[in-house]
């Protein structure tokens, strides 16, 4: 029985996303100018990623034992990674505005979860450049490399990319839920946002407490540097095998505060 209702639940929310995310591409659609500029303004900065790695080692044949091609594939990796966040997760942008005018309250009488009520309602077409430059940038560093690709590889490149996902959603999850306890939070945001252009280097090059900081605190590394180790260099470090544990527990823990909020918002009604 509550295998039924769960599978059924499952393909109740899977029709409503579907339903939402369809209306949200077709009022995109009737602004295409406006989604083609931002779509290539989104291409173009990450190529500018690409220019700026290219410029560094004509002066650098390595940066802290790590080649020009290892961190092409970290940056690749890193963007793939940071996809989901932008395509499914935007609208986090906009929480702290609707909590603050109000119109949060819309989201709490509703007979359906209220993360996913409000997340769905926003797709942002855009970062779909963003996945194309991560894909061939990532594809052109794994064949310089010179890396095996098999079933097996497959498996594991799409684990890690999961992984890496999660802790970047996880990290904006809990960085909007702030709106919830904290007036202006939009520093908060936009201070981790800001964050995730370190995922695209490897932890090593940064000394002490922000090695730390960007492993423990803001666990930024587990976005790209660990979950991509496994391809890069012999040895698996163990916090590279128990970083789809941790990315999993990770998000988990995001959601539960971000729905805390919305149970505070809810009862309070502001």
């Amino acid at each position: 029985m509550n295998q039924t209702l769960k599978k059924r639940g499952l393909r109740f929310y899977a029709s409503i996303y579907f339903k939402i995310i369809a209306q949200d591409f077709k009022s995109k659609m009737s602004y295409r100018a406006d989604f083609i500029i931002s779509t290539l303004g989104m291409i173009m900065t990450n190529i500018s990623g690409f220019v700026a790695f290219y410029i560094m080692f004509q002066n650098f044949e390595t940066i802290n034992g790590w080649s020009y091609y290892e961190m092409l594939f970290l940056y690749g990796f890193s963007l793939i990674a940071l996809t989901p966040m932008q395509c499914l997760f935007d609208n986090n942008w906009n929480l702290r505005y609707k909590v603050y005018e109000g119109d949060f309250i819309k989201y709490c009488f509703r007979p359906i979860n209220i993360f996913f009520y409000f997340i769905s309602e926003v797709f942002d077409v855009k970062g779909l450049g963003q996945l194309l430059m991560g894909s061939l940038t990532l594809a052109y560093a794994w064949n310089k490399l010179s890396l095996p690709f098999t079933v097996g590889t497959a498996v594991l490149l799409v684990l890690a990319l999961i992984t890496g996902s999660l802790f970047m959603i996880a990290i904006m999850n809990l960085a909007a839920a702030t709106c919830f306890w904290i007036i202006n939070s939009g520093y908060v945001m936009v201070t981790m946002f800001k964050f995730t252009e370190y995922a695209k280097y490897p932890v090593t090059i940064y000394q002490g407490i922000f090695r730390v900081l960007f492993t423990f605190v803001i666990p930024i590394a587990f976005v790209a540097y660990y979950p991509s180790y496994i391809f890069l260099r012999p040895g698996v470090p163990l916090l590279t095998c128990m970083s789809p544990l941790f990315g999993i527990f990770f998000f988990w823990v995001s959601y539960k505060v971000w729905m805390l909020g919305a149970s505070k918002y809810a009862g309070t009604g502001n």
